[in-house]
């Protein structure tokens, strides 16, 4: 997949853009169900068209530059990620716009000019809520209207799960409540996030359950406290193991508030400070809390283990 960066002012080359394309616009946080079913269209139709399969997303959050978000910024999938996700899922070309204070400020038409028009795009795909243009004032009809006979635009309704639509928010919700499983049903696949495995204090290792204690990259968004069946990528090789995100009540320094990711690996005995990782999330077995003595807490993780190898045993 060909990843182009663009900026507003942008100069565009031509070795870079070799339309046309079929091109599916969105910002696409969590590339989830929703997103794939818009992205799927736009593929659907470069397939019958005998074009290219483009995507446009946007970096950073538009919430970063525009304000207006007391909140800070979580990304269900930050960049890299969705990079990995958007070519696996077929995609030739993706355009990432920096989203600047000038880029917000842009009419509609001129978005259309610059953004569609000039990088040779022949069909334009979106979802039915998708805006663009200066404090999004252009719609989905405004695009039919500035695309006029000469690109085509196809709008994309909807996708529901239960009562409500397939979002980001939605996700970033149950993320936030530990709510894995559903997660996983909306985003098609298991939650993922990178990180580096960096030292701990190593007392996982004293009582016989070592644990790899993942960073994860500023910005990432770390699911509710908890233990966790996950599996754990190093080394281009998945393995099972559990997961306790949390303040480690147990041994909690009271002037430490670090917040730590810790999995424990299954049947693995290596070294691995310094490994670049993934961690995937299936499920959240409980909240973390508070133990009398080290024998109280070596048997919840006992029983927590055992709850994990039977979860995957039954997916095989």
């Amino acid at each position: 997949m060909q990843v182009i960066q663009l900026m507003y002012p942008h100069h565009i080359h031509a070795d870079e853009v070799s339309g046309p394309y079929s091109l599916a616009l969105g910002f696409f946080d969590g590339v989830h169900r929703g997103h794939q079913k818009v992205i799927n269209a736009a593929k659907e139709i470069a397939q019958q068209t005998n074009t290219k399969l483009a995507v446009m997303t946007f970096d950073p959050h538009p919430s970063l530059v525009l304000g207006g978000r007391k909140e800070a910024i979580f990304y269900i999938t930050p960049l890299q990620q969705k990079i990995e996700i958007l070519e696996n899922l077929g995609v030739d070309t993706l355009f990432v716009v920096r989203f600047t204070s000038d880029f917000a400020k842009l009419s509609p038409e001129d978005f259309v000019q610059l953004f569609v028009r000039d990088l040779h795009v022949q069909h334009v795909t979106a979802g039915f809520d998708y805006t663009f243009g200066s404090r999004g004032c252009g719609n989905m009809d405004v695009m039919k209207q500035l695309c006029g006979t000469e690109i085509s635009v196809k709008v994309v309704e909807k996708l529901e799960d239960g009562d409500d639509k397939v979002s980001s928010t939605r996700i970033r919700g149950l993320l936030k409540d530990g709510n894995i499983e559903e997660v996983q049903t909306l985003l098609g696949r298991p939650y993922q996030t990178p990180g580096v495995v960096v030292h701990g204090d190593k007392r996982g290792r004293q009582i016989g359950f070592p644990t790899a204690n993942v960073q994860v990259p500023e910005g990432t968004f770390i699911p509710a406290n908890g233990v966790y069946v996950v599996k754990i990528r190093v080394q281009d090789e998945w393995y099972e193991g559990m997961c306790n995100i949390g303040f480690k009540p147990t041994f909690k320094n009271p002037d430490e508030k670090l917040l730590t990711i810790e999995v424990n690996i299954f049947d693995f005995d290596r070294n691995i400070y310094g490994e670049e990782v993934a961690i995937d999330w299936y499920k959240r077995l409980r909240d973390e809390q508070r133990f009398n003595g080290i024998d109280a807490l070596i048997a919840q993780l006992q029983a927590d283990k055992e709850h994990c190898v039977a979860y995957f045993d039954a997916q095989k």
